[in-house]
């Protein structure tokens, strides 16, 4: 059984990815660019958009109501550790 976590911190990339923060303290990534040519997240297809990203009610929200429920993002998400060890030329993008 999932532990359900919220989200507390996210920070949007212009490659469609987010750095999320959960409650625990685990930092995790997030690839959006699957989802991008599918409703609702084809609205956010433009970097400008995509990168409104925020926190709201424990998970990651754009504006016009657009979310993900927070239980996708942390089953789907790579910790941040394995994810600096598999792509560390993003990973160097990514922490500055």
């Amino acid at each position: 059984m999932i532990m359900l976590l919220d989200v507390i911190h996210v920070t949007a990339k212009a490659d469609f990815s987010l750095l999320l923060e959960f409650e625990n303290g685990e930092r995790r990534y997030f690839e959006m660019a699957p989802y991008m040519d599918q409703k609702p997240w084809v609205r956010l297809k433009s970097s400008h958009a995509f990168l409104g990203a925020y926190v709201e009610n424990g998970t990651v929200t754009w504006p016009g109501n657009i979310d993900i429920d927070p239980e996708t993002l942390y089953e789907c998400s790579l910790p941040e550790k394995s994810f600096l060890t598999v792509c560390p030329d993003i990973a160097i993008t990514a922490s500055t």
